[in-house]
């Protein structure tokens, strides 16, 4: 796991973690960025500093090449081929997190999802 929102493309013509530039960037970074800006955790880029020291997101936010390549993912397939604008939210440093913990999740990102709805 990690907390950031990420944006296609997630793979790009070389197969290599390199910036991926959608013909949408513009508007994929403005929705990664409502949805982070609402979460400060989020927001300051190093989230999960115990478990990747070295893992930075600018402002919560990443290119999905970038971080790692992902050749046929879901959120570039359905861009491609439907016109349908996705992006994948990552939660938590914690994959699986317990069940008592969830409620402290929902806090974290209840602003957050209000916010990236309004952008509809």
């Amino acid at each position: 796991g990690s907390l950031v929102v990420n944006y296609p493309f997630d793979d790009d013509e070389q197969g290599i973690a390199i910036y991926s530039k959608s013909p949408d960037d513009a508007v994929f970074q403005q929705l990664a960025l409502s949805y982070s800006k609402e979460n400060a955790k989020m927001y300051q880029g190093s989230p999960c500093k115990d478990m990747y020291p070295t893992e930075y997101f600018p402002h919560g936010i990443t290119n999905g090449a970038q971080w790692y390549n992902v050749p046929g993912g879901m959120q570039d397939w359905n861009y491609l081929n439907t016109n349908c604008f996705e992006v994948t939210i990552e939660l938590g440093c914690v994959k699986y997190p317990k069940a008592e913990e969830l409620p402290k999740y929902w806090e974290q990102n209840r602003r957050s999802l209000l916010q990236f709805m309004k952008q509809v």
